[in-house]
């Protein structure tokens, strides 16, 4: 049975915000189909998008002549911006669509990037950081996300840990670290006679990427000025990378986390104060692989003595 086509402007809005969450980023045509202009000229029984057999014999000798020769082909060309609403649609008059639809995302450049260090430049104090980030709109993945997720923790902690990106518990709460990850983390912090109160919690990148995929790296330049700001601000005396891609970011490095962790590295902000830094496993990759626990467990022993040492 085939699903009615959405016919109101807030159900194709909800339609393409589905599109967008779901990854759908390309046209699979070489022209773009206007499916709401004509409904009613479709030929019975064909379903959306096909073609006749004759349809896709004329179309095949014309795609063959216009394929360029191999020695000749160009090279591959970036993926387009997603396609805009069907056209007559007012995007302003639907309900949350201006956070929802794809049209709205920013595509990931240095342009960005710069806007968001000038901004993370500009932040004297946490709120005010919070507030710049929330106002950001230079990085696509807070459209497909439901919530900023800044911190938790105290800012006047000793301590500082950086993840990578939030999950889909974190993007429903609003807070870092509250999934089964969070739960071991809180252990973890729990076995060297720390809590959520005596610590900092972060990460690289504030808002969910959709389906947990990985960030890409100009997500992650974007995303870097205001992490950096952060750890700038809240001034800790140890920082914490768990996971490679928090370490790698922060710390400026090509190495795998398994070479990295127990090492100490050293974290240097943008007005030349060294904090120490212990790379370590993140607890999402512990749940996989428990066997490592005795890993993370020796490098949180490294912290535990590194803060009474700088107290």
């Amino acid at each position: 049975m085939t699903a009615a086509s959405p016919s109101t402007p807030a159900e194709i809005a909800e339609l393409l915000a589905f599109y967008a969450s779901a990854g759908v980023d390309d046209a699979l045509e070489d022209a773009p189909i206007n499916r709401f202009a004509e409904p009613a000229a479709r030929p019975a029984g064909r379903g959306p998008g096909e073609r006749s057999p004759a349809e896709r014999a004329a179309a095949a000798p014309r795609r063959e002549e216009s394929r360029p020769a191999p020695e000749q082909a160009p090279a591959r060309a970036e993926t387009p911006n997603p396609p805009a609403p069907p056209s007559g649609i007012d995007v302003s008059s639907i309900p949350d669509a201006p956070a929802r639809m794809p049209a709205a995302a920013a595509v990931p450049d240095e342009a960005q990037a710069a806007a968001a260090r000038q901004l993370a430049a500009r932040a004297t104090t946490l709120d005010e950081l919070r507030q710049h980030m929330a106002a950001f709109d230079g990085c696509n993945l807070k459209f497909t996300a439901k919530n900023l997720v800044f911190a938790d923790g105290n800012p006047n902690a000793d301590l500082m840990l950086v993840g990578e990106a939030p999950g889909r518990d974190e993007d429903l709460e609003g807070l870092p670290f509250v999934g089964r990850s969070g739960r071991l983390l809180d252990r973890m912090l729990a076995a060297i006679g720390l809590d959520r109160s005596s610590a900092y919690i972060a990460n690289v990148i504030p808002w969910r990427p959709p389906g947990n995929r990985t960030p890409t790296p100009h997500e992650t330049e974007i995303c870097r000025p205001f992490i950096e700001r952060q750890i700038e601000l809240v001034n800790p005396k140890v920082l914490v990378n768990l996971g490679g891609p928090s370490a790698k970011t922060l710390l400026n490095t090509t190495e795998g986390i398994l070479r990295l962790r127990g090492n100490w590295r050293v974290h240097t902000t943008a007005s030349g104060i060294a904090i120490p830094a212990m790379p370590t496993l993140h607890p999402a990759y512990l749940l996989r692989t428990p066997a490592h626990k005795k890993l993370a467990w020796r490098d949180f022993l490294e912290v535990k003595a590194k803060l009474r040492g700088l107290a």
